[in-house]
């Protein structure tokens, strides 16, 4: 299964002008020695296909994020998010291994509990979560986490008549053996549009991994609820999506059920990327854009010090994309799946550093700082859940 990340051909080159700051590591720049520069760069990804761009309505090129409150605050690791469908929240601890409700309006958490098997270290520990499509039904919560020998992906029963801190059922293990290491471990999930359970990967710093599609490390995955390849991958029998990534962060599908996908690069470039179906973005090889027409190229990019970016959402025409080590959140405006103007920052240094962005629901997000991971600087009220808004 591999995802697809394209830009679409320079259709509306006039309306395309992609211009992105480069990415490191887990946003703290740990691995980019050099860091970056924080210039942009601008032009837009060839090889790209004109998909009836014109008659999509584009964006202003110009957006506003504004801050309209604070959900919660005083968490410890944060990492993944799943709205719960009745305005609650669902936040998972990287180094706790716990996940927590959180009232939507008070603010009020509650531990579920912890989840075992989680061995917590560098970049790995309880990651992304996910509710099952089914949730309705079968009140399951998917993880990504970091076990003694692999990365793997979970699924548990929440039943909320029981006791909180025992909430949570056994997990049971619904794909392995995913590689793990003390930096890149991937980590996001999210269920697409076809119920089918996407997964982000790393190449757990094994550069290797990457173009090698029977490995993985370095790709985005596309399995069944229970874990199996998904009918229709691009490679049969393979649960395998796309490759060749360095550390898959975040995933988020437009209103046209296109996927994208942010991934931090080494020294010079992180990208969004425009997922196509058995698709290879070109990590080694290719850090950024590239003239090689074997690898698909991300329609913006960033250097280091501007982005290292984690989670992705999509709200009014835009992408919308959470940055680390360049603690602001980036608006990407799109025109099918190209940029359709400049990439635009906001709340620059305002948080620290910007972990997770997921929809809230038209234009409303929901946004999660990350400066307790070791890599930030605790502010008052340590990490926090903001509730934004968007145009």
């Amino acid at each position: 299964m591999i995802v697809h990340r394209r830009a679409v051909t320079a259709v509306l080159a006039a309306t395309t002008l992609l211009l992105t700051a480069g990415c490191s590591s887990d946003g703290s720049g740990d691995d980019s020695p050099g860091g970056g520069t924080g210039s942009a760069s601008s032009g837009t990804a060839p090889g790209s296909s004109p998909t009836r761009q014109a008659a999509e309505a584009t964006p202003p090129a110009k957006g506003s994020v504004k801050v309209l409150r604070t959900v919660t605050e005083g968490l410890k690791t944060p990492w993944g998010l799943a709205p719960l469908p009745n305005g609650d929240l669902l936040v998972s601890s990287r180094d706790d291994g716990t996940i927590t409700r959180i009232d939507g309006r008070s603010g009020k958490k509650t531990e579920l509990g912890e989840v075992s098997g989680v061995s917590a270290a560098g970049e790995g520990g309880l990651l992304g979560i996910a509710l099952s499509p089914d949730y309705a039904s079968d009140h399951m919560v998917y993880a990504y986490f970091t076990s003694d020998s692999d990365n793997r992906v979970v699924r548990m029963v929440y039943d909320e008549r029981k006791t909180p801190g025992e909430q949570l059922g056994a997990p049971d293990t619904v794909f392995k053996g995913i590689p793990k290491g003390f930096i890149h471990n991937g980590g996001r999930i999210a269920f697409g549009p076809d119920k089918m359970l996407y997964a982000g990967t790393g190449e757990s710093g094994d550069t290797g991994l990457s173009q090698d599609r029977k490995s993985l490390g370095g790709k985005i995955l596309r399995l069944t609820p229970e874990g199996d390849p998904a009918p229709g991958n691009p490679f049969p029998g393979s649960p395998v999506y796309s490759y060749g990534h360095r550390n898959v962060q975040g995933l988020a599908w437009d209103a046209k059920q296109r996927l994208f996908a942010s991934e931090f690069g080494q020294d010079t470039w992180d990208e969004l990327n425009a997922i196509k179906p058995g698709g290879n973005y070109g990590w080694p090889d290719a850090e950024g854009r590239s003239d090689d027409k074997n690898f698909q190229n991300p329609i913006a990019q960033w250097h280091t010090d501007d982005a290292s970016p984690s989670g992705v959402a999509y709200a009014e025409g835009s992408v919308w994309m959470a940055g680390l080590k360049g603690q602001r959140l980036w608006r990407i405006p799109l025109n099918g799946t190209q940029a359709s103007a400049d990439p635009q920052s906001f709340l620059k240094g305002e948080y620290g550093r910007l972990r997770t962005v997921v929809s809230a629901g038209g234009d409303k997000l929901w946004l999660v700082t990350s400066n307790t991971d070791g890599r930030g600087r605790p502010r008052d009220g340590d990490d926090r859940i903001l509730e934004i808004q968007v145009s």
